[in-house]
């Protein structure tokens, strides 16, 4: 992400959520591959941990979201987040496959480019708590979606196993 991404306009909502910038970079772009221009972050990495790995991942990346649900974004950009993060939770959940994805898609950086556009266009609601509950019920059925591929996806490999 360049320098000039990471900044909005300031406003007292927005000084409030610059924060959302550090975790989105700290989970999609803290770190260089050596010799490469190549960024990865903390959820490909916590990806390689099953289970408790992705659900660490899911549990940073949701609370983004509802941080920014509740400051007053739009259904319509929650609605976009949360596809993003239902995304990178089921299919980086996926063994080695799941690893890759985590590494090239970066949901929370989109979420953030999602916030900043939200900004810059003005469509800033004020409160959002309506929108939470919306956002709250949804990462729940998308935490219960990946509890539930999780689950059968350890039952296969049991079986295959035993």
């Amino acid at each position: 992400m360049s320098k000039e991404n990471l900044h909005y306009t300031r406003t007292p909502q927005s000084e409030r959520l610059k924060w959302v910038n550090s975790v989105a970079r700290l989970l999609d772009n803290q770190f260089v591959l050596p010799g490469t221009k190549f960024r990865f972050g903390l959820d490909p990495l916590l990806g390689l941990l099953p289970v408790a790995g992705d659900l660490a991942s899911f549990a940073m990346s949701a609370t983004i979201v509802l941080t920014i649900a509740r400051h007053g974004a739009s259904g319509k950009l929650v609605a976009l987040m949360l596809v993003n993060l239902a995304l990178d939770a089921i299919i980086g959940s996926i063994p080695v496959l799941g690893t890759v994805f985590d590494f090239a898609y970066k949901a929370n950086e989109r979420n953030v480019r999602l916030l900043q556009r939200h900004y810059q266009e003005g469509k800033y609601q004020g409160s959002g708590k309506n929108i939470l509950v919306a956002a709250a019920v949804g990462i729940l059925l998308i935490f219960l979606l990946l509890l539930w591929g999780m689950w059968e996806l350890l039952e296969w490999m049991y079986h295959l196993i035993f």
